[in-house]
């Protein structure tokens, strides 16, 4: 299975949006938060990353959302460096990690799950 992680400056905000894609996904779905900086403060820590992924990472390869600025540079540094399948979405983080995890929990491989995330720019609240 596919999993997700959750990368934001805050640790709260991480953990807040992984707790909501996971219920979305049924409990099925490996959501990770990788929230705030190496001390716990406000920003972006790329052993947190590194860390949440491993923990998200069933087999399958791993689909990273992240909120802004360098979240979204240390995701993507993340990608560039890694040794396994890892996909960034380009995604609202809520509605994407939301998205992504409903549909890893069917058993989607790392490109529908990313897309499934990227596709959340099309969701209208009115």
């Amino acid at each position: 299975m596919v999993g997700i992680v959750v990368i934001a400056h805050s640790a709260v905000l991480a953990e807040g949006v992984a707790e909501v894609a996971r219920v979305m996904g049924m409990g099925e779905a490996a959501v990770e938060p990788a929230g705030g900086d190496a001390d716990g403060g406000l920003g972006t820590s790329l052993e947190r990353v590194e860390r949440a992924a491993r923990a998200a990472d069933r087999g399958d390869g791993v689909v990273l959302l992240a909120d802004i600025g360098s979240s979204v540079m240390t995701a993507k540094l993340f990608v560039e460096d890694a040794e396994g399948p890892v996909a960034f979405a380009d995604a609202p983080l809520v509605e994407g990690a939301v998205a992504a995890a409903s549909m890893a929990a069917t058993g989607a491989d790392l490109a529908a799950v990313a897309a499934a995330a990227e596709a959340a720019h099309d969701f209208r609240k009115a």
